[in-house]
């Protein structure tokens, strides 16, 4: 992670520049912290405009490539410095650098409160409209004593003092983590998305209404496909029409088809709707994915299904919660691919984990207990240890399936918050 360090102070010597040269030195390995001189930006003068001056454009450029900034504060008469309140000045006059940016504030000065005052007098700044910085709210670390807190080769003395920077730094770094990702632009390219099926892949079957209830039966009849006791050569076998339907019944889990053209066109026809996990029906074949998701599901269905089909993640793992302390419900959502590694659909599997737990627990004679230092994944269930990420809110489900219904996709393999989504890639109930 990239952050740039600010000293408030165009003193010769610095005890705050010193801070920002401790932690650039002693945590270089929790981030690369880069320090910036303010000693050549001129005094704010609105009527001499220095925006477009060398000293203000080289703190623009570095602010704006850097993920996060931290600021220490000298405390001058319970403010801040004039020089650091010149530097706000300029990056909040015509350009805005810090709009959006992570910020930490820190300070040291001789007196036992810190900078305390002066990093109040900073925080209302740097949150004022025009600067409209992102401040790490609380976490305040207060550098008191300064001229006898560093030895003579300028680290912090206090072994308590450097455990307690250490652990704000990294919070932190989980801020600027948060923040930058709520910041991200979102990729358009999901809105277009056509789940009403309107194009065509080289398998859809024309001359067929989608919506027909017979739309299997039509669409056999049209292309003249195997049935029954019809081979069928595989990769790696020959099968009956008959024995496939025999081996993909027999799958201890729900399973559906959607291809490339957001058609559903498939789904292993086993149980009654009604004894499903995800309900489906015979005479939703066929349906474009527009008919099988409710609309407030729709963009973020859109969402899965882009970024499936462009490769910015392979898989989708999603609970569904709710189902009571017997079930554990999961759909995976599975980007297909022809041998030239070609999209051609998603594979969605639904089942019931439980049984499987439940089964090991038994024959290994071991039980589930509560890891009391691990966090869960509000959306997956996957235990993170709290230094790796903070506990994300948990977010709301829709009333189909479960599936998160605000937060936004991300690829794989790092942990995404998972997109909204209905109970099935490929069918539900059309309620």
């Amino acid at each position: 992670m990239k952050l740039v360090g600010i000293a408030g102070s165009v003193a010769d010597k610095s005890y705050n520049r010193m801070l920002l040269k401790y932690i650039a030195s002693h945590f270089g390995d929790e981030a690369d912290i880069e320090l910036l001189d303010i000693n050549d930006v001129p005094l704010f003068n609105q009527s001499d405009d220095q925006t477009e001056g060398d000293a203000v454009q080289y703190l623009k450029r570095k602010i704006e490539h850097a993920d996060g900034i931290i600021i220490a504060t000298p405390e001058h008469n319970h403010t801040i410095t004039a020089s650091l309140k010149s530097v706000i000045e300029w990056l909040s006059f015509k350009i805005h650098p810090m709009a959006g940016k992570p910020v930490m504030i820190v300070g040291a000065s001789y007196y036992d409160q810190g900078s305390s005052r002066a990093q109040l007098n900073l925080r209302q700044i740097l949150e004022s409209p025009g600067v409209d910085a992102v401040v790490m709210p609380g976490n305040e670390f207060l550098l008191g004593d300064v001229k006898t807190a560093f030895d003579d080769q300028q680290n912090l003395k206090d072994e308590r003092t450097v455990s307690f920077l250490k652990t704000t730094l990294e919070k932190f770094l989980k801020f600027v983590t948060v923040i930058n990702d709520m910041n991200k632009p979102e990729d358009p390219g999901w809105e277009a998305e056509d789940l009403e099926s309107h194009g065509k892949v080289e398998t859809t079957v024309e001359g067929v209404g989608m919506h027909a209830a017979d739309w299997v039966e039509k669409a056999a009849e049209k292309t003249h496909a195997a049935e029954g006791d019809d081979y069928v050569k595989l990769d790696r076998g020959l099968l009956t029409v008959n024995q496939l339907n025999y081996f993909l019944n027999s799958m201890p889990m729900e399973l559906t088809y959607a291809d490339a053209n957001n058609q559903f066109i498939y789904y292993n026809h086993f149980l009654e709707a009604k004894d499903m996990l995800a309900a489906r029906t015979p005479a939703q074949a066929g349906n474009p994915m527009a008919d099988c998701h409710p609309k407030p599901a729709i963009p973020h269905v859109k969402q899965v299904i882009h970024m499936l089909r462009t490769g910015k993640t392979d898989m989708f793992r999603l609970p569904v919660p709710g189902m009571g302390a017997d079930k554990y419900v999961m759909h995976y959502y599975k980007a297909m691919h022809d041998a030239d590694g070609d999209y051609k659909g998603i594979n969605e599997l639904v089942l019931d984990i439980m049984p499987m737990v439940n089964y090991y627990l038994e024959h290994t004679g071991q039980m589930l207990v509560k890891d009391p230092d691990a966090e869960t994944d509000a959306v997956s269930g996957a235990s993170s240890r709290s230094k790796a990420a903070e506990k994300p809110a948990k977010p709301e489900v829709d009333e189909v399936s479960g599936a998160s219904a605000d937060a936004e996709p991300t690829a794989e393999p790092e942990k995404p918050a998972k997109p909204d989504v209905d109970e099935v890639s490929g069918a539900s109930s059309n309620s």
